[in-house]
């Protein structure tokens, strides 16, 4: 398996462990250059966002992967996990909506965990 997809499959668990809601993946490296994958999802509060946060990073941390960049933290509405071949989108509720990524990134091709 390919580094990408690893890091997809370690991501969506770490989510799902802390119940993220409506995690989706998107697979857009036939339309851009910046990622393979995207991963969005979304907590109830800002305490789960946080949560979120650690636990992608704690996962993809003991596998060998480190983010390139972690930015928005403070805020906890958005925040961005750069790993390279993947970004991990975590958000509010409220941001989620507002910031509508899905809409945005729509060419790319949503897929299940298990179409990995």
């Amino acid at each position: 398996m390919d580094n990408s997809r690893e890091m997809v499959k370690l991501a969506y668990d770490a989510l799902e462990d802390k119940k993220g809601e409506d995690i989706q993946i998107i697979d857009i490296k036939d339309i851009s250059i910046i990622a393979d994958y995207f991963i969005i999802a979304n907590g109830t509060n800002a305490q789960q966002v946080d949560s979120l946060v650690e636990s992608v990073k704690d996962k993809l941390g003991r596998n060998g992967y480190e983010p390139q960049r972690i930015e928005g933290v403070k805020s906890a509405g958005w925040i961005l996990m750069d790993y390279g071949d993947l970004i991990v989108h975590v958000f509010s509720k409220e941001d989620r909506l507002f910031y509508d990524l899905e809409r945005i990134w729509r060419d790319g091709k949503t897929i299940t965990i298990d179409q990995l």
